[in-house]
C-alpha cells in the first residue's frame, strides 16, 4: 500500500517533490512504519521501479508483442494500448518510467541502473519480436532491430511528453504517423 500510494503521488507530482511526510500523510502509516519498510526515500523508490513499474510494465510488453504474430499490428496495438488502454497512464503526467528517467536518472546511479533495466528490457522484446518477424519473412532482414526497438521506445517516451503538454489528443496524430511508420516496414 505504501508503494502504490508513493508511487501515485510520485506520477502525478514528481519525486523531488513528494516528500516523505506527503508520503506518510497520504497513506496514513506513522513515520517509524515507512523507515521499518525503506532506509529512505531513494530506497522506496527504488522499491517502487523495480516492485511496481518493472513488473507492470515488462509482462505487458512481451505479451502486447506476441498478441496476433502479425509484427506490425502487434508493434502498433502495443503503443496504442500504452497510450489509450491503461487508466493508469493519464495524459497529462506522461509515462512513470520515462518520468523518472528524466527526472532522476542524471541525478542518481542506482535510478538509472533500474530505469535503464526496464526500457533495455522493453527494447530487447521489441528486437526479438522483430528478429523472429524478419525469420518468419514478415520483415525484410536489412532492417535493424535494434534501431527500430530504440525508435519505438524513443518516440513512445516523446510523445508521452508531448502529452503532458497537449493533453491525450496529440496521441491520435501521432498514432496516425507511427502506423504509417510501422507498415511500411516491409
Amino acid at each position: 500500500m505504501i508503494l502504490e500510494k508513493s508511487a501515485e503521488l510520485i506520477y502525478k507530482q514528481g519525486y523531488q517533490a513528494t516528500s516523505i511526510d506527503e508520503i506518510i500523510a497520504t497513506t496514513a502509516v506513522t513515520k517509524g512504519a515507512f523507515f521499518y519498510h525503506f532506509k529512505n526515500k531513494e530506497d522506496m523508490g527504488l522499491a517502487i521501479i523495480n516492485e511496481l513499474l518493472y513488473p507492470m510494465f515488462i509482462p505487458y510488453m512481451s505479451k502486447s508483442l506476441n498478441r496476433s504474430g502479425d509484427i506490425r499490428k502487434d508493434l502498433y496495438v502495443m503503443i496504442r494500448d500504452l497510450l489509450l488502454k491503461i487508466p493508469f497512464l493519464q495524459a497529462e503526467y506522461g509515462c512513470p518510467v520515462f518520468n523518472l528517467i528524466h527526472e532522476m536518472a542524471p541525478l542518481n546511479k542506482k535510478y538509472l541502473k533500474a530505469l535503464s533495466h526496464i526500457v533495455e528490457e522493453w527494447q530487447d522484446a521489441i528486437e526479438g519480436a522483430i528478429r523472429k518477424a524478419q525469420k518468419e519473412g514478415q520483415l525484410d532482414t536489412t532492417h535493424d532491430p535494434r534501431a527500430i526497438a530504440l525508435y519505438i521506445s524513443a518516440n513512445y517516451g516523446g510523445i508521452r511528453n508531448i502529452g503532458k503538454m497537449s493533453g491525450a489528443a496529440s496521441y491520435t496524430p501521432f498514432l496516425k504517423a507511427y502506423k504509417k511508420y510501422i507498415y511500411q516496414l516491409v
